[in-house]
């Protein structure tokens, strides 16, 4: 089973029990966090699209890291003008590891139980 989640402005495919680099988030190193936004649900052949997202599903992760990735250059040049630029960058991440897809039947179904209590 498989989600795509919007994110920082990007879609990501994850997968429960891999680690994936998402744009940088807020928290804490070993915070749970939770993504709402997903937009898609794919279990074999079985899909569902949302529009724009799929109602009562979401994915649970937790943050492993925070770290910046390898810089890039960007240069800058105007022929015959003698203007040079050279900047450098490096865009930060956040490194989450997915532990849990849950669909809005999971949800309902972990809701009916809390509800339960036992009859004395």
């Amino acid at each position: 089973m498989y989600a795509i989640v919007e994110t920082g402005g990007k879609q990501y495919q994850m997968e429960e029990g891999r680690y994936l680099k998402v744009e940088l988030l807020d928290g804490e190193k070993d915070s749970k966090v939770v993504f709402d936004k997903v937009i898609m649900l794919a279990n074999g052949k079985k899909s569902k699209v949302g529009q724009p997202y799929v109602k009562g599903a979401s994915v649970e992760g937790t943050i492993l890291t925070h770290d910046k990735e390898k810089k890039i250059i960007v240069y800058k040049q105007r022929p015959k003008k003698g203007y040079r630029k050279k900047q450098g960058h490096r865009q930060g991440f956040t490194k989450v590891m997915i532990n849990k897809i849950r669909t809005s039947e999971q949800k309902k179904a972990k809701a009916a139980e809390t509800v339960e209590t036992p009859e004395e």
